[in-house]
């Protein structure tokens, strides 16, 4: 055992990523390759404090390490309590294990990255935003204040958009980023209004402090619940839950690395990590905890629909993406932390894997659209096995990572809601139908060709795909072990104690205790398989049509393809309508009334200005006669106001 990690290398694991950025803005930008190793060994090293960090954390029995909180800005409030800000790190169990993933993903991806980006123009640009998006992602889940918490929230955000639209002289690149931005700000209020009223109910933004207020019952059930819906609020939209889950799709516009990072550790479990941190609030405020249920199987369920009929690799993973981080809200709506987090992290590697492996088809076809692919077993089988290592865990399959943790939210979903176990366990069919639709679709049959490069040189010979370059192929065989075999690491409760360890004594004695059930482990199972077989009778042996059941089915298909209609409802109802309109008429307003009536007074000024001029004559005969005119004037009306 290492000793006790002094704080100062705890605040060095987020300031090490801000670093590299400056060291990239300042010094190395114009040395790509530079750039490149200088983000590397940053988040390296962040890599190998967060082990002393989880080293330390496992000493603790998953308890906070006792680290201080400073005073950081102090507001005073006439009439009422100062507003005091403080900055501190809280790093217990669920902190520890965020660390890793975050840490250990993203310097896989910088190392991938390094083969995908070579040559872009935009490549010391592109290694500064990834470290800046790993700051973002790091300071959120370290810091112990919720106000803070918020500002890298924020963060996330933007890094996210300047990630997405990295190639911004695309218009689908930079629509992308300005939708995933706005879509996710709608949320965000929601956030910030719940940050204001628990300030103003507690006088703290202290996360212990809070949840220890609502485990002891000093705040009412309702504030709890108006909180609790806030806060879930931003996580649907930083998470992609319906209905704010438009954007993630098109976020695939980005490189594929971003995508990767993005779906696997950072943006997209940001909500889910916010919503497990503060989950002794949905201990309490019952109603709040069965919305995020209800809206996580909801997600589930649809958005797996929509993986069945994409044809582009990346969409497919974007939408199951979707699908499990509902799968990870449905699981914390019922009260299972542990399982949410668990499958959190092994989402996290085998995700991670897949789209890296569909950069890496990509890599050697010039195409993300699997009818343009087929047949890369034979040229990619390094890709090829990680890519169905990554597959299986997904499709939740023993003994892959994915089974253990997807096993875990069917339990506690079989204990605590069984209308939604159900929804559960039908994702659980089409996961594994949709992914292996992907994998016939791209490594098995003929290969269909790919497609030219673009105009501007990037991309390789399609017609002749090869494997991957060493820098990109090697990640992957790493991210094939944890996506693997990660799952063991809770056979003997081991991520159970660390993340029971995090929460308030109170609530972690009612934690949900997993307890392992053969009937679930070979149902879902047996789902999982059917589901793989039944991918393999349309695409694989194709002794039954896609193409008449689409035909069959038509109204379904389009309401699929179109996406349940929901981007024609918000860009064309909602922006191309009622925004568009609202704006015209604010307009019309200020053209014609707050113009007009600007114009009307200046107008009648100068006219004025215009008259009263032409009495300047400079004569001074004139100005005695005007003068003479106006006291009888004067008299006149004296005269006849006062008769005598």
């Amino acid at each position: 055992m290492l000793p006790e990690i002094p704080e100062g290398v705890a605040w060095s694991i987020l300031l090490l990523p801000i670093g590299s950025m400056l060291a990239i803005l300042l010094f190395t930008r114009a040395n790509p390759r530079l750039s490149g190793y200088v983000t590397i060994g940053s988040i390296g090293l962040a890599f190998l404090f967060s082990l002393w960090v989880l080293d330390s954390v496992i000493q603790s029995d998953g308890h906070a390490l006792p680290f201080q909180s400073h005073e950081w800005l102090t507001l005073n409030v006439p009439a009422g309590q100062d507003l005091v800000v403080n900055l501190g790190l809280r790093i217990d169990g669920l902190s520890a294990i965020m660390l890793i993933v975050v840490t250990s993903v993203s310097l896989l991806v910088q190392i991938y990255s390094q083969g995908y980006m070579a040559g872009d123009g935009g490549y010391s640009r592109y290694f500064a935003y990834m470290s800046l998006f790993t700051t973002a992602m790091l300071g959120l889940i370290m810091v112990d204040s919720i106000l803070i918490l918020f500002v890298f929230w924020e963060l996330v955000g933007l890094s996210s958009y300047l990630l997405i639209g990295f190639w911004f002289q695309k218009p689908s690149a930079a629509k992308a980023a300005m939708k995933a931005f706005i879509v996710t700000r709608l949320g965000d209020v929601g956030f910030m209004l719940a940050i204001i009223l628990i300030w103003v109910k507690t006088g703290t933004f202290d996360i212990a402090e809070i949840q220890a207020l609502a485990v002891a019952g000093i705040l009412s059930v309702n504030v709890l619940t108006v909180f609790g819906l806030g806060m879930f609020a931003g996580a649907v939209g930083k998470s992609a839950q319906f209905p704010l889950h438009v954007w993630l799709p098109d976020a695939m516009e980005g490189p594929t690395p971003v995508s990767a990072l993005i779906h696997a550790a950072t943006m997209v479990v940001a909500g889910v990590y916010l919503i497990a941190r503060m989950f002794p609030i949905y201990e309490v405020a019952d109603d709040a905890r069965m919305t995020i249920a209800v809206v996580g199987g909801v997600t589930a369920l649809m958005a797996a629909l929509l993986a069945l009929v994409v044809v582009d690799i990346k969409r497919v993973m974007a939408y199951s993406t979707i699908s499990q981080l509902g799968y990870m809200m449905l699981a914390l709506g019922m009260g299972g932390y542990v399982a949410a987090i668990f499958h959190l992290l092994t989402h996290a590697f085998f995700k991670a894997l897949l789209f890296l492996g569909s950069g890496s088809v990509n890599h050697a076809t010039n195409t993300f659209d699997m009818r343009k692919m087929g047949g890369l077993r034979k040229f990619m089988p390094w890709t090829y096995a990680t890519f169905l290592v990554a597959a299986l865990s997904l499709a939740g399959v023993f003994p892959f990572a994915g089974f253990w943790s997807k096993d875990e939210i069917l339990g506690d979903a079989w204990r605590d809601q069984q209308a939604l176990f159900w929804i559960a366990l039908g994702v659980v069919f089409l996961t594994a139908f949709y992914m292996f639709r992907a994998i016939l679709l791209t490594f098995e049959g003929e290969y269909q060709g790919g497609e030219e490069p673009e105009e501007d040189g990037h991309g390789g010979d399609p017609s002749r795909p090869h494997e991957s370059p060493w820098v990109m192929v090697a990640p992957l065989a790493v991210l094939a072990v944890p996506a693997a075999l990660i799952g063991f690491a809770n056979i003997n409760g081991g991520v159970e104690h660390l993340l029971a360890g995090a929460l308030p004594a109170a609530t972690e004695e009612r934690l949900n205790v997993f307890e392992f059930s053969w009937g679930i482990a070979l149902g879902s199972s047996a789902v999982a398989i059917a589901g793989i077989v039944g991918a393999y009778l349309f695409y694989g042996a194709k002794v039954l049509s896609a193409e008449a059941v689409r035909t069959t089915f038509k109204p379904v298909h389009t309401l699929l393809e179109r996406k349940y209609f929901l981007d024609d409802l918000y860009e064309g109802v909602f922006v191309g309508k009622l925004l568009q309109g609202s704006a015209a008429v604010l307009a019309w307003f200020d053209t014609n009334i707050v113009d007009g009536v600007a114009n009307g007074v200046a107008g009648t000024l100068r006219f004025g200005g215009s008259s009263l001029r032409l009495l300047q004559t400079g004569q001074v005969q004139f100005y005695g006669l005007v003068a003479f005119a106006g006291i009888l004037l004067t008299g006149g009306l004296v005269f006849l106001l006062n008769p005598l």
